[in-house]
């Protein structure tokens, strides 16, 4: 007689998958509004949208992963920031064009379902939406065997906001003359570690638990503090006219990134030296001898989030980020230019 053949037989664990799902559960709910209209686990996530404060609402979405970041997760075992990692690098795509998150889905995919690790992931979802006024209503836990290496996971999230049309930020009226205002990062946040792992573990032949003096703690520590949000920064100023652009660092660092908001006949002046660098970048340079360009096409340098106004609105911009408690640099101009960024002694 044949042997009956199940699932798990082939490496997928329906219970563990259930175990798993009734946490995530919980965990989303409490980030449930009233426009929430469904439970997790129905096919498709409904919310309700209230646009009876925008005159002409404009959705605006965005879907992104945490990239190889998640390799120092699974190396160090410590799974419950990567979630927020990705909540806050969705709200901040949005933010640039001065949206404010509705709602937002996630998905994860491993070899083999761990619910505590599946749960640790999702804490850190929960955690940056609950932050950030952003409602999890859905996504997908799917279990992959022979496609991810075991113990490792993928994990991407769809983040959708709205702005009233008429405060679109947009960078059309940017123009030389007008300055940038940089808002610090915590560290790399979610973007050039295929070279920070390079440099640190290959190159400087480190470990994640090595405490280097430079950094001030363990290379894991470092690598994997969160990605901030700045929402909460620049709440005030959404929607009043003072900010022509805004551009978040990400994969490209501060040379692609700005450009992608500048009209065509404008380029970038950046002063180096008007920010403090954040320890990590020179620790990375120095043990690659890595070059002032690499670094700043790569990294953040220290400046998480770029903003673009004129001349006449700099102090006051200033102030209000100061109300929020949020430092702010003064750290280049626009000038006119082939859209490229100039780096300035």
């Amino acid at each position: 007689m044949k042997k009956e053949i199940k699932y798990s037989d082939a490496g997928v664990d329906i219970d563990a998958a259930n175990a798993a799902k009734a946490r995530i559960k919980q965990l989303a709910r409490e980030t449930f509004t009233h426009n929430v209209m469904t439970e997790i686990g129905s096919f498709g996530g409904m919310y309700r949208a209230d646009f009876r404060y925008m005159r002409d609402p404009v959705l605006v979405s965005s879907a992104d992963g945490v990239g190889t970041k998640l390799r120092i997760a699974f190396m160090t075992g410590v799974h419950d920031t990567i979630g927020y990692d990705l909540v806050c690098h969705c709200v901040n795509d949005i933010l640039v064009q001065g949206a404010k998150p509705l709602f937002f889905l996630d998905y994860i995919a491993s070899s083999k379902l761990n619910p505590d690790t599946i749960a640790k992931i999702v804490e850190g979802l929960a955690r940056g939406c609950k932050e950030n006024g952003c409602a999890l209503i859905g996504g997908e836990t799917a279990e992959m065997p022979g496609f991810y290496a075991d113990g490792e996971y993928d994990v991407a999230g769809f983040i959708v906001g709205a702005v009233d049309r008429s405060e679109i930020i947009d960078g059309s009226r940017i123009e030389a003359g007008d300055v940038l205002i940089g808002l610090p990062s915590v560290g790399l946040h979610t973007n050039g570690y295929s070279l920070a792992r390079k440099l640190f573990l290959e190159i400087g032949g480190h470990s994640v638990g090595t405490k280097l003096d430079a950094l001030g703690c363990r290379v894991g520590e470092e690598l994997l503090k969160p990605h901030r949000s700045y929402l909460g920064a620049l709440w005030p100023l959404l929607g009043a006219g003072v900010l022509k652009g805004l551009a978040h660092i990400t994969g490209g660092g501060l040379l692609e990134n700005i450009p992608r908001i500048l009209p065509e006949g404008m380029g970038v002046e950046i002063d180096l030296g008007s920010w403090p660098v954040l320890p990590v970048f020179g620790a990375m340079a120095e043990i690659g001898n890595v070059g002032r360009q690499e670094m700043y096409r790569t990294f953040n340098m220290g400046v998480g989030m770029v903003l673009v106004v004129s001349p006449v609105n700099r102090e006051r911009v200033r102030e209000q980020l100061d109300k929020r408690g949020e430092k702010s640099f003064v750290i280049g101009r626009v000038v006119k230019g082939d859209g490229t960024v100039s780096l300035l002694n």
